[in-house]
C-alpha cells in the first residue's frame, strides 16, 4: 500500500481540508552499485567524521547551517516544526486562475502528488475539485516540503486532484543567456507550407501506453546475456549520415517517411491486435509487435538514403529555372507594329 508523505490541509477561505499527499510517480531507470574494478567488491560509502577519524551511523547526523566559516548552529526535527509559517501544515491556496493562463506559469513542474482527503472534509474536497474542473481555473499556492517553502499548482485529476510542485521565478534561467537569433533567420513559404504538412502528417491522439523506454529494456537484454555469461555484440556501425543542406528536399523525405509510416500504422495495430488474441487463446507471452516497427524503420531508412538525390535534383531544377530567367532577361523583345 503506498505510504502518505506529507499530512495536513488544504486552506481556502474559512475553509480546511484534511489530506494525505502522495508520490504521483515513481522512477523505473535501471541503478547500478560501484564495485571495486579490481576484486568486483562493492564499494562501502562510509559517513566519515574528519575530527575524530571514524566511521559514525547515519543515525547519528544532525542538520547544521553554517553561519561563518566553520561555524554551524545544529537545526532539529521541532525547530523545523516551530517555523512560524502557515504553510508547514497546510496547502495554503493564494488565488485561482484560469487554467490555460497558468499553462504557461506552471510548465517548470519539479513534482507531482496524489491528494487523499480524510474521511471527514470528501464533502468539501470534491466540492472544490467540481467548482474547478466546471470553471476552468487552476489553483495556485504554497507548501513546506522537504525544508523548504514551494509554489505549487493544484487542479483535477482524474477522481483526485493533482499537486504539482514549481519553480519560483528566479529559479527559472533566463533564455537570454542563450544565442537564439529567432529574428534573423528566414524561412520561405513553400519550406513553411512542407513543414506543416509534415506536422499534419505526424499529428494524432497521444496515447501514453503505447510508448515504452526502450533503452531500460535494451540495456537489460545486455544485463541478461552478460548474467547467463554471454558477451553482448557488438553494434552495427552507422551509416554515415548524408550531409543535407537543402532543408526542402528533406522536408519532402521527412513527409514521405511520416505518410508511409501513417499508412501502415493500422496493419501495425491489427498484427498487434491479432497476436495478443493468439497469445490470449495459447496462454503464452504476447510477442513483441516488431514486423511494423521495422516496416516503418525501413520506409524512413529509404527516405533518408534519398535525401542526397532529392537535394541535388532541387539544385538542378532551381539552376536551370535561373538560367531560362536570364536567357529570357537577355533576349530583345522585338515588338510588333500595330496594323493600321
Amino acid at each position: 500500500m503506498a505510504r502518505a508523505m506529507w499530512r495536513g490541509a488544504i486552506q481556502f477561505g474559512l475553509i480546511t481540508i484534511p489530506l494525505k499527499l502522495y508520490l504521483a510517480t515513481e522512477a523505473k531507470g535501471i541503478s547500478f552499485n560501484m564495485l571495486h574494478g579490481a576484486c568486483g567488491t562493492r564499494i562501502q560509502m562510509k559517513t566519515w567524521c574528519p575530527n575524530e577519524d571514524i566511521a559514525i551511523p547515519r543515525t547519528d547526523t544532525v542538520k547544521g547551517y553554517e553561519y561563518a566559516k566553520g561555524q554551524y548552529v545544529t537545526i532539529t526535527d521541532q525547530d523545523l516544526e516551530a517555523v512560524p509559517l502557515k504553510t508547514v501544515r497546510s496547502i495554503e491556496i493564494q488565488q485561482f486562475v484560469p487554467a490555460v493562463e497558468a499553462a504557461q506559469a506552471t510548465r517548470f513542474v519539479k513534482q507531482a502528488y496524489y491528494i487523499e482527503p480524510d474521511a471527514v472534509a470528501r464533502r468539501a474536497f470534491y466540492l472544490l475539485k467540481a467548482v474547478l474542473a466546471e470553471e476552468g481555473l487552476v489553483a495556485i499556492c504554497k507548501i513546506v516540503l522537504k525544508d523548504r517553502e514551494q509554489l505549487a499548482a493544484l487542479d483535477p485529476y482524474g477522481p483526485t486532484m493533482l499537486l504539482t510542485t514549481l519553480y519560483w521565478p528566479d529559479e527559472i534561467r533566463d533564455t537570454g543567456e542563450l544565442d537564439l537569433p529567432e529574428s534573423t533567420v528566414d524561412v520561405k513559404p513553400a519550406e513553411r507550407a512542407m513543414a506543416k504538412q509534415l506536422v499534419s502528417a505526424m499529428t494524432g491522439e497521444f496515447e501514453p501506453e503505447e510508448y515504452r523506454d526502450d533503452y531500460r529494456d535494451a540495456l537489460m537484454s545486455v544485463i541478461e546475456a552478460k548474467i547467463g555469461g554471454v558477451e553482448p555484440a557488438e553494434p552495427a556501425p552507422e551509416a554515415p549520415s548524408a550531409n543535407v543542406v537543402d532543408l526542402m528536399a528533406a522536408l519532402e523525405a521527412s513527409l514521405a517517411a511520416a505518410k508511409a509510416a501513417k499508412a501502415e500504422a493500422p496493419v501495425a495495430a491489427a498484427d498487434g491486435t491479432a497476436r495478443r488474441r493468439k497469445a490470449a487463446d495459447t496462454a503464452q507471452p504476447e510477442a513483441p509487435v516488431e514486423a511494423a516497427a521495422g516496416r516503418n524503420g525501413h520506409a524512413r531508412d529509404e527516405a533518408i538514403a534519398e535525401l542526397p538525390k532529392k537535394a541535388a535534383s532541387a539544385r538542378r531544377s532551381r539552376a536551370r529555372a535561373d538560367e531560362e530567367a536570364e536567357e529570357a532577361a537577355a533576349t530583345p523583345k522585338v515588338a510588333r507594329r500595330k496594323s493600321a
